[in-house]
C-alpha cells in the first residue's frame, strides 16, 4: 500500500469556499458498496434511501471559534490555533510566528469588533511536542473577566477556524453555517463537515419515518488537516482526538442490530466513534461498551468494520486518511471511481461541498 494508491485529481475551482444557499441544497452521490453502482441525486433526497428501523449516529460537537489573530508582546505578528481547551483558562495551541515564543512571554489579542476593549492575553507556559501551553487572562490581568471560561472568551476574541483550503477569511454567517444544527458539545477546531447537511425539516421527517437518532462526540482537532508525509501510510501517526459514547448510544446500535436495521454513521467522526468504543469489549470477542477518553484509530483497507453498515460523508482531501477510511468501507477502486465521476459531474468538495451516501 502507498500514499499515491488514494490519489486523485482535482481542479482548484471544484473546492467550495461557501455553503449552499440551503443546508439540504447539497447534490449526493450515492454508491453501492458492493457493486460500486452510482446514482446522482440531491441531499434532500436521503429519506428515500432510509428505512423504519436505522439508526442514523451524529457527532454532536461544536466548533469553538478557535483561531486567534495578534502579536507578541516584542510587536511580532503571530495566528494561533487553539488545538484543545484544557481547564478554563489553559489551552494547548499551535503558534505560528515569525520567531518561535518563548516560555514567559506574553501574545496579545484585541477584539475583532472593538480595538479598545481590554485586550485577551495569553502567556506562554511551555512546549509539549508541536503544541504550545497557553494561559489566557483578559486586560493582563484576569480580575475583568472573573468567572468567564476560556471557551466564553473565545466567542468573543476568536475567529471561526475555517480549513486551510478555504481561501478566505471567516465571514460572521460562519458561525452558524460551519455549526451542524444539532451542536451542542463545545470542542472542536473543525466541523463533522457530513452533517451540515442536515436541516431540522428533514431530521423531523427522518424520525416521522421510524428512523431513530443517536449522538456521539469527537472533538475534531487540527491534526486532521495534517498531510500524510510518508510514502507509507503505515508508518504515519494518527493524532489523537477525544470521544465519547455514551451506554445509551450503545443500547440504541444492540437494538437496532436486533431488528435488522442498519446503522448509518453520519461523517467519518461518528465512524472513528464506533469503531474505537467497539475495540473497547474484551477480547478476543468485539463488543460495543460505553468509551470516553482518547481515539488514534487509524482505518485503512484491510480494516473490518464492527459497527458501521452504511455512511454519509463529504468528499475528502487526496492521499488522505479520510480517504483511506472510505476506501476501507467501500472499496479503493469503487471510491477512486466515484470521485472521478464526481469531478466530471462538477460536484463540490470538501467541508462546504457537496456529499456521497456509502451503502
Amino acid at each position: 500500500m502507498h500514499l499515491s494508491d488514494f490519489s486523485y485529481e482535482l481542479p482548484d475551482e471544484l473546492i467550495a469556499h461557501y455553503p449552499p444557499a440551503e443546508r439540504t441544497g447539497s447534490r449526493l452521490l450515492c454508491m453501492r458498496r458492493d457493486s460500486g453502482a452510482l446514482e446522482h441525486r440531491h441531499f434532500s433526497d436521503l429519506i428515500e434511501y432510509l428505512r423504519a428501523g436505522d439508526l442514523l449516529v451524529f457527532n454532536d460537537t461544536r466548533v469553538i471559534p478557535a483561531r486567534l489573530l495578534g502579536v507578541k508582546d516584542s510587536g511580532g505578528r503571530i495566528e494561533v490555533m487553539i488545538e484543545r481547551v484544557l481547564g478554563e483558562r489553559e489551552a494547548l495551541a499551535q503558534v505560528r510566528a515569525s520567531k518561535s515564543p518563548r516560555p514567559g512571554g506574553r501574545l496579545i489579542f484585541a477584539r475583532p469588533d472593538d480595538g479598545r476593549a481590554p485586550p485577551l492575553v495569553a502567556e506562554v507556559l511551555g512546549r509539549e511536542d508541536e503544541f504550545y501551553r497557553l494561559r489566557f487572562v483578559v486586560g493582563g490581568k484576569g480580575e475583568s473577566a472573573e468567572g468567564v471560561t476560556l471557551t466564553q472568551l473565545l466567542e468573543v476574541y476568536g475567529h471561526i477556524p475555517l480549513p486551510p483550503y478555504i481561501k478566505r477569511g471567516d465571514e460572521l454567517a460562519d458561525r452558524e453555517r460551519y455549526q451542524t444544527v444539532y451542536s451542542r458539545n463545545h470542542g472542536a477546531v473543525a466541523a463533522p463537515t457530513a452533517g451540515l447537511h442536515f436541516d431540522q425539516a428533514l431530521l423531523d421527517a427522518i424520525r416521522e419515518l421510524g428512523v431513530e437518532q443517536a449522538f456521539v462526540t469527537l472533538h475534531v482537532g487540527s491534526g486532521t488537516f495534517q498531510p500524510v508525509r510518508v510514502d507509507d501510510p503505515l508508518q504515519h501517526k494518527m493524532h489523537s482526538e477525544r470521544i465519547e459514547v455514551s451506554a445509551e448510544v450503545c443500547e440504541k446500535i444492540s437494538a437496532c442490530k436486533a431488528r435488522g436495521g442498519r446503522v448509518i454513521a453520519v461523517g467519518t467522526t461518528s465512524v472513528r466513534c464506533l469503531e474505537s468504543a467497539s475495540r473497547a469489549g474484551p477480547l478476543p470477542q468485539v463488543a460495543l461498551k460505553p468509551f470516553a477518553g482518547e481515539t488514534d484509530i487509524f482505518i485503512y483497507p484491510g480494516y473490518e468494520f464492527q459497527v458501521v453498515d452504511a455512511m454519509i460523508t463529504n468528499f475528502h482531501l487526496s492521499e488522505s486518511t479520510l480517504m483511506m477510511l472510505v476506501s476501507a468501507f467501500a472499496g479503493r477502486e469503487h471510491i477512486l471511481v466515484a470521485y472521478r465521476e464526481a469531478v466530471a459531474q462538477r460536484y463540490r468538495f470538501f467541508s462546504y461541498g457537496d456529499a456521497m451516501l456509502l451503502y
